[in-house]
């Protein structure tokens, strides 16, 4: 009787398990499903919508320039090489701030724009999330944590920039860009290898 009450247990814990990692996977933005929707005020102002960008490409970007990890990225202009390549071929790229007022990363509009013009950051727009509500509803969890939907509004890309999660710069050099790989495949029409990963950096400072 023991035996089976025990085998009963390890059954039952098992499948709680299951489901809870399954709840876990299917929270925030998931790939092969519709991308959630907002709207977040930019540096300048202006509201930004995903439905604003319907037929669009869109990539997003969680920012925080106090992260060693995202300065690695932009002190060795990584990050704003990709803004201009993609850019300029008519894809909506939006860098997402989701630190909340007293933290790392969170900046006022004006400091917003000082610092992406001494960067030479050239996004789309830069979105102030500082109430966390877009950030949440993509589950960003890391900054840079990077996000593709396509123009039907499809996430087809949710993680890491690269495959080195270092905050050194040299580590740019050989690295393998998830973000250039899944862009160059989707728009050659091929499906993308990785659409899914584990994302590397500094943890979103939300409330």
């Amino acid at each position: 009787m023991k035996k089976l009450t025990l085998i009963l247990t390890v059954f039952i814990t098992s499948v709680l398990l299951i489901n809870a990692t399954h709840d876990t996977i299917q929270n925030g933005a998931v790939t092969g499903e519709q991308a959630p929707s907002f709207s977040v005020v930019d540096a300048h102002g202006n509201m930004h919508s995903l439905s604003d960008y319907a037929g669009q490409w869109v990539i997003l970007e969680w920012l925080n320039h106090g992260c060693p990890f995202v300065r690695k990225h932009y002190d060795g202009n990584n990050m704003q090489e990709l803004q201009k390549k993609y850019t300029d071929q008519g894809v909506v790229w939006l860098s997402v701030v989701s630190s909340a007022p007293g933290t790392q990363g969170y900046m006022e509009p004006e400091q917003t724009l000082k610092t992406a013009e001494e960067k030479g950051a050239v996004p789309t727009a830069i979105l102030l999330d500082s109430d966390g509500t877009m950030g949440r509803a993509y589950d960003a969890r890391v900054t840079p944590q990077m996000y593709i939907i396509n123009p039907d509004g499809i996430l087809e890309y949710n993680g890491a920039i690269d495959d080195r999660p270092t905050a050194r710069v040299r580590d740019l050099e050989g690295a393998h860009n998830f973000v250039v790989a899944a862009m160059t495949s989707l728009m050659n029409g091929e499906p993308v290898e990785v659409t899914t990963n584990t994302p590397y950096g500094c943890t979103v400072k939300y409330n």
